[in-house]
């Protein structure tokens, strides 16, 4: 039980990787707060950690605008007392070739995949500097873990998904420098960048298109999609005491594609 009785948020978490984070988190113990548009698939998602013996709330929230995410982390603190994690989950695609792309577009992605985790951000920063500190095993404290899901293509990029691509280097930046800001106040802010993982909408993509099921694995040294739990492990650890000297880095759970400059 890494997380018993952290409270954590997790925005975007009523699909794929947020799901699974959000039942990863409940599973080690946190008490959660998903948080997601869909309201149908965050209930849901909220009974079922409720049935395995977890913690979990549901509150709808934009990420996209102040009072949303300041609303978000205010539910938090007042059903469970402080906020210990953030997990910025929530992200949109727009595919489109770059002379064609409509500018609404490119807002509307930056909007929620950059925006969004600076305004969450800065809402969970506030509260968990204003909070008391908790003691480490091995020395030193904490106030809080903010973590950005962010994606390979921070670094590597995809020529019909402009502000997607844009939006997820942005992401690391916004990284470093929030940890670089809050490290005299006890707050860790990590990266997690996936390479291409087996959510619903890439399996369906990939299991009725046999040449973009062999496009994905020619780069990808491992040979097979990453799964939503493994990165939801990754979110585990860095949220965890375990990750306690870990600050401003993204972590890449990609199957070796970053090292990769050919296909195979």
């Amino acid at each position: 039980m890494k997380l018993r009785d952290r409270v954590t948020i997790i925005t975007g978490a009523a699909q794929g990787i947020g799901a699974a984070c959000a039942r990863a988190f409940a599973a080690e113990g946190a008490q959660v707060v998903v948080s997601d548009l869909n309201e149908v698939g965050g209930t849901a998602l909220v009974k079922d950690i409720a049935a395995a013996g977890g913690t979990a709330l549901f509150c709808r929230a934009d990420v996209g605008m102040r009072d949303d995410a300041q609303r978000l982390v205010k539910f938090a603190v007042d059903h469970f007392g402080r906020l210990d994690v953030l997990v910025s989950n929530a992200g949109i695609v727009h595919a489109a070739d770059f002379v064609d792309l409509a500018e609404e577009d490119f807002d509307r992605v930056l909007r929620v995949n950059l925006k969004g985790p600076f305004l969450c951000g800065q809402a969970a920063a506030r509260q968990m500097v204003a909070q008391p500190a908790r003691s480490l095993p091995g020395g030193g404290t904490t106030r809080g873990v903010i973590i950005h899901m962010s994606s390979v293509n921070a670094v590597l990029a995809i020529a019909n998904q402009v502000p997607y691509t844009v939006s997820k280097g942005g992401l690391n930046q916004l990284t470093k420098v929030m940890s670089i800001g809050l490290a005299p106040q006890g707050v860790r802010v990590m990266g997690i960048g996936p390479g291409s993982i087996a959510t619903e909408m890439l399996k369906t993509a990939v299991l009725t298109n046999e040449s973009a099921r062999q496009r994905i694995l020619s780069r990808t040294p491992l040979g097979r999609l990453g799964e939503p739990d493994e990165v939801a492990r990754i979110a585990v650890f860095l949220a965890s005491d375990d990750a306690s000297y870990l600050t401003g880095t993204t972590v890449y759970p990609d199957g070796g594609r970053l090292g990769l400059n050919y296909v195979m």
